[in-house]
């Protein structure tokens, strides 16, 4: 059972986040917090498995109190969960050992696949958080540079290099294979081949490798 953490200033939230996780056979939503600071002190002292952090609460933020917890309680996987898509805070949220980065505007099952992901100790970004990273970071000093990025997509399948490109995009899933008219556990498959064909480690790596080779 992935045991979660819950932090929002706003009980409604905490609320129909309860709910939509508890709807899953394998996630319990074991304690709550109000603001970073109580969230920190609750993963101290219980027993969690990921933390849910908005960004905006008293007190202290999300994003301090990831750092904060990161020291407190270093098991603890985190995703930071807001209403602002500015890339800044991605790029803090990941650059403090955020979990992922997650929009409060995503579906239900993307929250629940979300939390499982970070659970099994693998980094989560919405597709619109992706599409920030990449538009950041993908430069030569942050990226391998193009030369380097073509040769190791040089083994991959045309239809792999399609799904690849939506990657690049953001583009989730489901919205790729309405893209390219393939089922969602189709483009699944791809995604998996081609993170282990390129040797990626998740999907926002595949979709630096697609910029910077110019997909």
């Amino acid at each position: 059972m992935i045991r979660v953490l819950v932090a929002d200033d706003e009980p409604l939230i905490r609320a129909g986040i309860r709910m939509i996780l508890t709807s899953a056979d394998d996630i319990d939503v074991v304690a709550e917090a109000a603001n970073g600071r109580e969230a920190v002190e609750t993963a101290r002292s219980n027993a969690v498995d990921v933390a849910l952090l908005d960004i905006r609460m008293p007190v202290m933020d999300g994003l301090t109190a990831l750092a904060e917890l990161g020291r407190a309680a270093p098991g603890v996987r985190v995703l930071i969960l807001t209403t602002f898509g500015e890339r800044d805070n991605v790029l803090r949220a990941l650059g403090h050992g955020g979990a992922g980065f997650l929009l409060k505007d995503s579906a239900p099952q993307e929250l629940i696949h979300a939390v499982r992901a970070a659970a099994a100790g693998n980094a989560y970004l919405s597709p619109a958080a992706t599409r920030h990273v990449v538009d950041t970071l993908a430069s030569p000093a942050a990226t391998l540079r193009g030369e380097e990025a073509r040769r190791r997509l040089a083994d991959l399948t045309e239809r792999e290099r399609d799904v690849l490109a939506l990657l690049g995009e953001g583009l989730s899933n489901a919205d790729a294979g309405a893209r390219l008219h393939m089922s969602e556990a189709t483009v699944k498959t791809y995604v998996s081949r081609i993170l282990t064909k390129l040797e990626c480690e998740n999907r926002v790596q595949a979709a630096l490798l697609a910029r910077d080779a110019g997909l």
